[in-house]
């Protein structure tokens, strides 16, 4: 489903040129459920931004179901993101000033072909799914940082994306929080999607069926992971 190909990412630093990813060559098949691990400056979010079509690397291919990501214009990237990928970040990246079922539209009313009412029966419905029928209204400053994420959740499966990248998601929860999180991205790959998550959290990382571990901008042999029960 996602492959890339040889893919390196530099930036410029004072002068200096620093190598985020080293060549890297990996393939990730539909429904995997895959967690990217490494310390802090290993590359680990650029590699998550480029599989989702956000970064262009500096050298190599990305290929989505077979067509490669970087040969397409800004907006036809665009438009695959939004048929196809969901993003889950760290900030949650929530429109402060929307209520949590008008941020859940967001993605529904960018897409287009769908009313405002089957949009907001969806979102609504969404909410639910995530434990927070009763949140609706609320604006992200009324919200619990646990309830927040939760709220992101609902919004990244809007518009039924294939592929759900996640960058840190528990990394500012508590632990209750968190356990609850990793369990609704397990339930999530159990129907189908593709599920490739960056994270400190060992026992968050435990979910995954194949860990990736990056070293300074190089990805090391692939370990297979047994299932969790």
């Amino acid at each position: 489903m996602l492959k890339i190909e040889d893919v390196s990412k530099n930036y410029s630093h004072r002068g200096q040129v620093v190598r985020a990813l080293r060549g890297v060559t990996l393939e990730i098949q539909k429904g995997d459920f895959v967690s990217v691990a490494g310390p802090s400056g290993s590359g680990k979010s650029t590699l998550l931004l480029i599989l989702g079509g956000m970064l262009t690397p500096s050298e190599g291919r990305v290929l989505l179901d077979g067509q490669s990501l970087y040969d397409l214009t800004p907006d036809e990237r665009a438009g695959i993101r939004r048929r196809k990928i969901g993003f889950v970040f760290q900030t949650f990246n929530l429109v402060p000033y929307l209520s949590a079922i008008e941020n859940v539209e967001i993605p529904l009313f960018l897409a287009g072909g769908v009313d405002g009412s089957s949009q907001k029966k969806r979102a609504a419905g969404l909410l639910e799914r995530v434990g927070l029928a009763d949140r609706l209204d609320h604006k992200p400053s009324e919200l619990s940082v646990g309830q927040q994420q939760r709220v992101a959740l609902a919004r990244v499966l809007a518009n039924e994306p294939e592929i759900v990248l996640a960058d840190e998601p528990t990394g500012n929860l508590d632990p209750d929080t968190s356990r609850d999180i990793i369990a609704f991205l397990d339930e999530i790959n159990q129907e189908g999607r593709t599920v490739v998550m960056v994270t400190h959290d060992p026992g968050a990382a435990k979910k995954a069926r194949k860990t990736l571990r990056l070293i300074e901008g190089d990805v090391l042999p692939e370990e297979q992971v047994a299932p969790c029960v």
